[in-house]
């Protein structure tokens, strides 16, 4: 479970970032892609904020689908699985142009 490990270090740069303001909510993309667990990844951060001062933050996922782009038809399409090959005309040489994504977007802070 390497969501657990994830959440301390989105915990470390939320904390700094925040700069001793309380903060209310941690806004994150994920892509599809992403060998994590939004389910995990929510449970984890409560987990790892629990008794600090990050106790009251909602983390807020936002899932990023996944799409490629065919080298031969040029056509972009979302993923329904992670199968990478062109549903247009079936090239095989794509690629990834979302779905890859981890990052946090911003911090809503509270009013103090």
């Amino acid at each position: 479970m390497h969501e657990l490990s994830i959440c301390r270090s989105i915990t470390a740069i939320v904390t700094k970032h925040a700069a001793g303001k309380p903060v209310k909510t941690v806004h994150l993309k994920v892509g599809e892609l992403r060998q994590i667990v939004p389910d995990t990844l929510a449970y984890c951060w409560e987990l790892v904020t629990d008794g600090s001062e990050l106790a009251s933050a909602e983390l807020d996922i936002e899932r990023v689908p996944g799409a490629i782009r065919c080298a031969s038809c040029d056509e972009t399409h979302t993923l329904t699985a992670p199968i990478l090959v062109c549903p247009q005309c079936g090239g095989r040489d794509v690629t990834i142009v979302s779905g890859e994504e981890f990052l946090i977007t911003s911090l809503e802070l509270a009013e103090v």
